[in-house]
């Protein structure tokens, strides 16, 4: 059985990282399953953790005025990025769409660490930042797939 340090090669966002980091990062980790039909959190939760997906899809929900999936994830995928950001509250719900297979990482013990050790901050904050980048354009691509095509001259 692989450690999960040793998974953490199996995952994009963190390819790539050094032996020490995987294993600084590895452990605030452990091994999760929810199943089909699970929250795996609701927005406005404590963004107390986030989650690199093994197997099983999930999908990222907004609630109002009705349900609206924003995106699917998949395995290989990260899920949730509040955990590094005051005042750490969830921004959208998280379901899983058939049992999932993850592994949670402890968002206080991962930022204790950062903070200790600055180059694994930093190399953090650069993949999630990217993961935010990539779900802020989904989201906006799904938004105009829902409301149809911008105002002309709008600008974000």
């Amino acid at each position: 059985m692989k450690s999960i340090p040793e998974l953490l090669n199996e995952i994009p966002a963190f390819v790539g990282l050094s032996e020490g980091q995987r294993e600084l990062i590895g452990g605030c980790g452990r091994n999760v399953v929810f199943e089909r039909g699970a929250y795996i959190f609701r927005e406005g939760d404590p963004a107390n953790a986030f989650y690199a997906l093994r197997g099983g899809d999930v999908a990222l929900e907004l609630g109002a005025p009705a349900t609206l999936v924003i995106e699917t994830l998949h395995p290989g995928d990260v899920l949730g990025w509040s955990w590094l950001f005051p005042p750490y509250r969830v921004r959208y719900d998280a379901r899983a769409m058939e049992d999932v297979h993850a592994i949670a990482f402890d968002g206080a013990c991962l930022r204790g660490k950062c903070d200790s050790d600055h180059d694994l901050g930093y190399e953090l904050m650069r993949r999630f930042a990217q993961i935010i980048i990539n779900r802020l354009q989904a989201t906006r691509l799904r938004l105009l797939d829902v409301y149809g095509s911008p105002v002309t001259g709008a600008r974000a």
